[in-house]
């Protein structure tokens, strides 16, 4: 018997086993550690090659940086860049089940804004994955 999508999905999504949930833990922030950050853990490494290919496309002029005008660099291509902002929570979102679809369309503007700080904050930890290879 074929397993349905949404089963296969979630299957798929890493534990996070130091995520703690109150009682008293608002919607946003039930979906954002429920969904949101398992998505962001699976989806790490291709992140940061779709963060690699946006540094190619922008004439590399990240590479010449120094680390606090990266951070810089990751921060305003998040926050700025609509189509690369898109991009990423399409990742996001053609992760989610059915029932998480229709979680997120309640509230996608909050929830956007956390999918995006996820991301920033993951891309930041990687810095390193951003070097130059020669």
């Amino acid at each position: 018997m074929m397993k349905c999508r949404d089963q296969q999905l979630l299957e798929a999504r890493p534990e996070i086993p130091n995520l703690k949930f109150e009682v008293n833990t608002g919607n946003e922030e039930c979906f954002q550690n429920e969904t949101i950050r398992p998505i962001a853990k699976m989806q790490n490494d291709l992140f940061v090659l779709v963060f690699k290919n946006y540094i190619q496309k922008h004439k590399n002029v990240f590479h010449n940086l120094t680390i606090d005008r990266k951070l810089e660099y990751i921060e305003t291509a998040l926050n700025r860049d609509i189509k690369f902002r898109n991009a990423l929570k399409g990742m996001f979102i053609g992760q989610f089940t059915q029932e998480e679809y229709k979680k997120y369309i309640l509230n996608s503007s909050a929830l956007n804004k956390r999918m995006i700080n996820i991301t920033k904050e993951r891309l930041k930890n990687n810095l390193i994955q951003f070097e130059h290879k020669i």
